[in-house]
């Protein structure tokens, strides 16, 4: 079996960043996957989950409830290692336009006050399982990286990145 293209790449050379991951194209529909990496990766430690889950009720509620991007604004989930999280946005985007619109979510994110959306046991599978002063606290430190991001926090390195398109 073929290795994905993401485990093909050196995590060991990725920063905390903003990166496009890859973008699919389905006939003439295109979607983009951005990488939110709140970690370097295997120099770090990983979020915990209820941090992760926390942050995924939060940047969900927030991407599928904004004026702009509601509507282009496909799927919101952690990533499995626990070192971010991923975003897919209808049509080819990049890192240096959605870079605003992460800024803006995570400075509402930081100052987030009440009670997390959805975290009720009808409206979720494991309520119970949250942590709302970790995950602004993980929030605050990923703002700071999008608020200084250089081009090496916005583009993968050169190296690492093997195919990020493709065709359906």
């Amino acid at each position: 079996m073929e290795k994905i293209a993401s485990f093909q790449m050196d995590h060991t050379k990725l920063l905390a960043g903003l990166y496009v991951s890859r973008t699919d194209k389905f006939g003439d529909t295109c979607i983009t996957t951005m990488d939110m990496r709140f970690k370097m990766p295997n120099r770090e430690p990983v979020m915990d989950m209820p941090v992760m889950h926390t942050l995924e009720h939060l940047c969900a509620t927030f991407l599928r409830s904004h004026k702009v991007w509601s509507q282009k604004i496909i799927y919101f989930g952690p990533m499995g290692c626990r070192t971010g999280c991923y975003a897919l946005f209808e049509g080819e985007r990049t890192s240096a336009e959605l870079l605003p619109l992460m800024i803006e979510m995570f400075e509402w994110l930081v100052k987030f006050e009440g009670e997390i959306p959805g975290a009720q046991p009808g409206e979720c599978g494991n309520y119970l399982e949250h942590n709302l002063n970790m995950a602004k606290f993980e929030a605050s430190k990923y703002l700071n990286v999008l608020k200084n991001a250089k081009p090496e926090n916005l583009n993968y390195p050169v190296s690492t990145q093997l195919k990020s398109s493709y065709t359906y």
